[in-house]
Parts: structure tokens; sequence; C-alpha cells
């Protein structure tokens, strides 16, 4: 049986490796090449890139550093930040990038999304969800969390299901770089009303956080700080759970 996906998702901005908390205040980690290299040694499941200046600022996709990272990869690699036509998500697969993931155009220009499934099918298309959990309950952001949408984000989730999007890269905002665990309210909730798969992203700072996620209905595992910080002092140091880890930990749910 196969394990879920373990993913690490890493940041970019202005070439650069950088985490965020709460996708605030982005601290430097060091550059992107040097993590892909040191993630192929650990056999890690698939990567995530995510640029947060064509998100949030609209600057131009990095094309000549994802080919630079995507000759770097032995593993599958997926890229989102400011995906806006056909031809981006063209170039960046010609470029060997597997799957893009599309965030702000998805939820602002929904027939966007729907028109890329058509044309590059559903497995190439994730798309991702920056979601608040408020005392009002969740809200739908884009642009990295930084603008509000008025749309219910399980109803958007099931929208692009209909769609024929092939996964939801699902991160919870008020989470992020906390390390203490996934909103799992939002996972379950999720998995209620669609089948396809689910990426829970935002808060994992543990193997016992993985483990909940995949328990509450997530489909893979996302972490970012988990991966680029170690200890309480969070000194940058790259780090992946082994196979013999992460099977320990996921044997716990096959026996529930």
């Amino acid at each position: 049986m196969a394990l879920p996906r373990c993913i690490p998702v890493l940041l970019l901005q202005g070439g650069a490796l950088v985490k965020t908390v709460r996708f605030q205040n982005p601290r430097y980690i060091g550059d992107p090449l040097n993590a892909v290299r040191i993630f192929n040694e650990k056999e890690v499941d698939e990567l995530v890139f995510l640029d947060l200046d064509a998100s949030v600022k609209g600057t131009s996709i990095p094309f000549q550093l994802l080919e630079e990272i995507s000759g770097e990869c032995f593993m599958p690699l997926s890229y989102g930040g400011g995906i806006k036509t056909m031809e981006d998500i063209r170039r960046i697969i010609q470029i060997g990038i597997e799957k893009v993931i599309i965030g702000t155009e998805a939820v602002e220009n929904p027939a966007f999304v729907k028109q890329a499934v058509v044309e590059f099918g559903s497995s190439t298309i994730c798309v991702s969800l920056d979601i608040q959990k408020t005392a009002i309950g969740y809200q739908l952001y884009t642009r990295s969390g930084t603008k509000l949408i008025q749309k219910d984000p399980i109803d958007f989730a099931q929208e692009l299901e209909k769609f024929g999007v092939g996964e939801l890269l699902v991160h919870s905002i008020d989470r992020e770089g906390m390390q203490n665990g996934y909103d799992l309210d939002l996972v379950r909730t999720l998995r209620k009303v669609v089948k396809i798969p689910i990426i829970a992203s935002g808060g994992a700072g543990t193997l016992e956080h993985l483990c909940e996620g995949v328990q509450n209905g997530a489909s893979a595992v996302a972490a970012g700080s988990m991966f680029v910080f170690y200890g309480r002092h969070q000194a940058v140091l790259i780090s992946y759970p082994d196979q013999t880890a992460l099977k320990r930990i996921y044997s716990s749910i096959q026996r529930k």
C-alpha cells in the first residue's frame, strides 16, 4: 500500500527561498537549487514551489529559475504563482514541471481554471485555496492571503471539483508557519463535500501532525517550516523524515 504523499512547500521571493508565518514577514532561508539537491538525496515524494512576488506583486513568472530547478529536481515538481494564461501553463509544462498550482486566477476568474482543465487535463491542474478561520466561519483569500474574496470556500471547492480540477492545495492562513498542527476541522469539512485529493497545508510541525492530517481526510500532507527549521531557535536546516519514520507513523492509520 502506497504511503500518503508528504510534500515540502517552498516559497520563492526574488529568486531566493523564504519562509513566512501566517503569510507574513518572509525570512531568508537560502538558495532554492541547494534545497532541491538536498531534497533529492532525501528521496522526497514531491516538491512544491510557490512564488510570492508573482502572486502578490504581479511580477513575471521566474521561468529561467524554474528551468534551473527542474533540471536539478529528481522528483515530481509543482509550481504556483502568477499563472494567468494558457501560455504560462504551457511554458511551465515544457520546462519539465508536472503540475501547475493556480490560486488567485482560479478564484478571481473561475472560467480560466475550467479552460485549463480542458486544455491540459485534470492531473495537471491543482488549485490553491488560502483559507482563514474567523468568528463567522471560513473565509477565502487570494494574493497570498492579502485579498478577501466574497465566496464561501467550501462551496467554491465543490465548484472546482465540477470543473474537473485534479487536486486542491488547502492552506490554513492562521496556522501557516505556526507548527501547531493542521486545521483538522477544515480538512474534515472539505472531505465531506469533495472527492478529489486534498493536500493539507499550514501548521505541520511533527510527524504526528502529518498523521492527523491523513486521518482526518487529507490525501496528502504538506509542510514548510517543519522541513526547513530545526530546534526551538529555528535554525535553518533542510530535513525530511525517512521512509521508515513515515511508515511507522502512518501504520497507525491502517490499524484504526
